[in-house]
């Protein structure tokens, strides 16, 4: 399949990462799997500033990564 390719799987692993962090910020709940459980906002707010930080900066990484990729390999 033509997106599971090179390039194109970073793009969407990055999206989902982004997509992933912007709905746990806007419900206050992440599942992390560095502690095996739901995190909430209220119950432990530095955790799940970690946890919902590490779903962003992933996100922006594979996002940054396929922009490298598609513009270093189109030159």
């Amino acid at each position: 399949m033509w997106l599971l390719r090179s390039p194109y799987i970073f793009l969407i692993i990055g999206a989902i990462s982004l997509c992933g962090g912007v709905i746990s910020t806007s419900i206050g709940a992440t599942l992390a799997p560095r502690y095996g459980r739901v995190i909430y906002r209220a119950e432990e707010p530095s955790q799940f500033c970690g946890a919902v930080a590490m779903e962003y900066l992933i996100g922006v990484f594979f996002i940054g990564y396929f922009l490298y990729k598609v513009h270093y390999f189109s030159n």
